[in-house]
């Protein structure tokens, strides 16, 4: 039998056979052959083993190894079963690197052996078991027990860098990204999961740093792996697996190719209707993630319910207004202009009058919107919806812990029915600020920042813009309550239920990466000297009575919605309580296996006759953990033109420049002034004790229970967001930068990396301050 045959190179028609030289091998030896970078070997083939090579006929192995080139080597195996579609066998044998010429036969047995370690049997085990295939009985003693395995031999590549590339992304499917991931060195950590790496996506050709403190590879060195995966995918036809290498010549080598397994389909982000979906708006404004299917079909039905009973209580229309899931995430469909003769003419009476003052007026007059309409809705949430929401709670929450079923449903559906009835207040009146901040923007760019040279107002106002004189309204700091959220979803504890999110620092939580950091001048003071400023630049002109009427209804509403923000979810722990409490009911009832998996369950499962629901919840609970990784749009669908500009020239009346920089990450000027610091991206609350002053707050976005953290950072950034979200009103309150609204900064932001924030123009650069200086000197 030829040596071609028992030790055949790599290229060579005889080592492309799966079923002789092993999956890996097969698919190396294939790239070989059609000309990619794959380091020289060969294979040793089972029939070799048989034939002696343990027995020390080493000869032809000595040849072959000879022909590839000198040592070290690679020894790794090579079976028919691994590296497929169905069944990867990831790990499952032995390597041995940097193997000299003298100990290759030694290490070829000993990668045979691994063959009929237990946990190759116990994986092929499952693997027959999934496909249905029965028990299995492969006796790894008997003879042939060698049959489709085989061992891989290459010279040993001395790599500045290796690692991983997936030519498709596992969490969402999509093919056109490729995920690569990066060691220094030898990449053994990585593949065997003791080491993360640098992770970067390379979409249509543009590299993005994912994680990682950007030093293993260079933007240029990710490109090129990532086209050299990408022709590896198209030689083979689908997406794939690959091990790589980046020698010290620049060059980067294979080392692997396998099937990605277990590839979900590709995420597509399709409206749930006609029109436009916002993620961000409503409701949706306080879910930053996906929504766990309870609340979704129970507790959001009963509050959009009471929402549009309440405001055909007050206005005598029903809104039209859709939501809907896409992904998990919640977005909502805004009215559109269809909608518009509607809300005009299908009312009562009081109706278009209603929906003229309190929609329509708050965006030119905001006296005349607060006199007719606005104070009498604000005056109604104090006196009636406030005080019956917090009866309903006191009286309710006692009875909890011995209530049966029946009545932990309903308190359910009450406190639900009045978060409703608050929501419209709280739309209604508390939304009424970005409205009224948009008349206030146009008000400062015609007449202060555009003013003559005869009463031009100081430069700085220029500089920080009107957004100073909404800062600093509370008479003090926004403090947090037991029952501020980090999400509306009621899986998530309520701050009652954290242990303290941010403890004092101490000098032990300060490090180089996060400075301490150093109080902006107080935002009330900044406020009271903006105020001061512009009237002394509207003195004896008409326009500065109507300075302070704007001004004045605009911070109203301001301190307003933050107000009504803080006790949106007074019902929040008691709602939680009573999931517990009907989780142990159905847990006790052989339904669900754990009290917290009510969560997971839908409505129709709430009642001690349903069927166990094991598998449903375990699906969804998979489900749900894999849709909090995807990155969601903020918009589906196409924005109507008049709406679409509406949101642009508020965001645009708020920048300080139109000008931004090369590179820049952009959102909404949420906030004024400028800071540097460190990146610190926070997913949750379990991630507040980490948070150290002087960090630049990254996260989906805010709600109360996040204002503590707000206290020490340097600034805030978020992917939602918008001029009236809570991270704009608590920022200014604080008197620190925000920048909202950017879509991804939490994808393209990663923690540890310096960055600067300018919340006067809505723009997050990498880098410090003297750094861009220095750039643009």
């Amino acid at each position: 039998m030829s040596e071609n045959i028992l030790f055949p190179p790599l290229g060579h028609p005889a080592a492309l056979a799966r079923e002789t030289v092993g999956s890996k091998a097969a698919a190396l030896s294939a790239l070989a052959a059609a000309g990619f970078p794959v380091p020289p070997g060969f294979v040793v083939t089972g029939t070799a083993l048989e034939a002696g090579v343990s027995q020390g006929v080493t000869g032809g192995l000595q040849a072959a190894a000879a022909a590839a080139g000198p040592g070290p080597y690679a020894v790794r195996s090579s079976a028919a079963a691994e590296d497929l579609p169905g069944a990867s066998f990831a790990g499952m044998y032995e390597s041995y690197l940097n193997v000299d010429a003298a100990s290759l036969p030694g290490a070829v047995e000993r990668c045979f052996e691994s063959a009929r370690a237990d946990r190759v049997r116990a994986y092929e085990a499952s693997i027959r078991t999934v496909a249905g295939e029965g028990p299995d009985t492969y006796d790894g003693a008997a003879a042939g027990a060698w049959a489709g395995m085989a061992v891989l031999v290459q010279q040993m590549v001395d790599p500045v860098a290796a690692g991983v590339a997936l030519t498709a992304n596992p969490l969402t499917g999509d093919r056109s990204e490729t995920v690569i991931s990066a060691v220094p060195g030898l990449a053994e950590g990585l593949v065997s999961g003791v080491e993360t790496g640098e992770e970067w996506v390379v979409r249509e050709g543009r590299p993005a740093l994912a994680r990682g403190a950007a030093g293993v590879l260079s933007e240029e060195s990710a490109t090129a792996v990532a086209a050299t995966a990408a022709q590896v995918a198209r030689h083979f036809g689908r997406p794939q697996d690959i091990e790589w290498a980046l020698d010290k010549a620049g060059k980067v080598q294979v080392l692997q190719a396998r099937p990605m397994t277990a590839l979900p389909d590709p995420v597509s982000w399709n409206p749930p209707g006609r029109g436009t979906w916002l993620r961000n708006f409503r409701l949706g404004e306080w879910l930053p993630e996906p929504v766990t299917p309870l609340f979704m079909d129970w507790v959001i039905p009963r509050i959009d319910a009471a929402y549009n009973q309440a405001v055909f209580a007050s206005a005598g229309i029903s809104v039209p207004m859709g939501h809907g899931l896409v992904n998990g995430w919640y977005y909502v469909a805004p009215p559109s202009p269809r909608a518009l003769p509607h809300l005009l003419f299908g009312g009562e009476p009081r109706s278009l009058p209603y929906f003229f003052n309190s929609v329509v007026r708050p965006m030119f007059d905001p006296a005349g919107a607060d006199r007719t309409v606005l104070r009498g809705l604000e005056d109604e949430w104090r006196t009636q919806c406030l005080p019956s929401y917090r009866a309903l709670v006191e009286s309710s929450r006692g009875v909890v812990g011995t209530a049966a079923l029946p009545e932990l449903m309903d308190i359910v559906e009450r406190v639900a029915q009045k978060a409703g009835e608050y929501l419209w207040f709280f739309a209604a009146t508390g939304g009424a600020a970005w409205k009224m901040e948009m008349v206030l923007a146009r008000f400062w760019r015609r007449n202060i920042a555009g003013a003559t040279a005869s009463r031009a107002a100081p430069g700085a106002l220029e500089a920080t813009g009107y957004q100073t004189l909404l800062g600093g309204l509370a008479p003090a700091l926004p403090a947090s309550v037991p029952h501020a959220v980090y999400s509306l979803d009621w899986y998530h504890r309520t701050a009652g239920e954290q242990p303290d999110p941010h403890p004092a620092p101490t000098p032990q939580t300060l490090s180089i990466n996060a400075p301490q950091h150093v109080p902006a001048p107080p935002a009330a003071e900044r406020r009271r000297a903006a105020e001061a400023s512009c009237r002394a630049a509207l003195k004896r002109t008409r326009q500065l009575r109507r300075f302070d009427t704007l001004l004045s209804a605009a911070q109203h509403y301001a301190l307003l919605r933050e107000e009504q923000a803080r006790d949106f979810t007074l019902g929040w722990p008691l709602l939680r309580q009573c999931a517990t409490e009907i989780g142990i009911r159905l847990r006790d009832g052989g339904i669900i296996a754990d009290p917290a998996d009510i969560y997971f369950l839908t409505f129709d499962a709430l009642r001690l006759d349903a069927p166990p629901q094991h598998e449903e919840v375990a699906r969804r609970r998979k489900e749900w953990a894999r849709q909090r990784k995807l990155s969601a749009p903020l918009q589906l669908g196409k924005m109507p033109p008049v709406v679409g500009n509406m949101f642009d020239r508020i965001a645009n009346s708020a920048r300080s420049t139109r000008d931004v920089p090369t590179g820049a990450l952009v959102g909404h000027p949420a906030s004024p002034g400028r800071a540097e610091g460190r990146v610190r991206v926070v997913d949750g609350p379990e991630g507040f004790s980490r948070f150290l002053p002087g960090e630049i707050l990254v996260a989906k976005a805010t709600a109360p229970a996040w204002t503590p953290l707000f206290a020490v950072a340097a600034a805030v950034v978020t992917d939602g967001g918008n001029l009236a979200a809570h991270a704009s009103l608590v920022a200014r309150e604080y008197g620190i930068p925000a920048v909202v609204g950017t879509g991804n900064a939490t994808e393209l932001l990663r923690t540890g990396q310096l960055v600067t924030v300018d919340g006067s123009a809505g723009t997050v650069e990498v880098g410090s301050l003297s750094d861009q200086r220095g750039s643009h000197a």
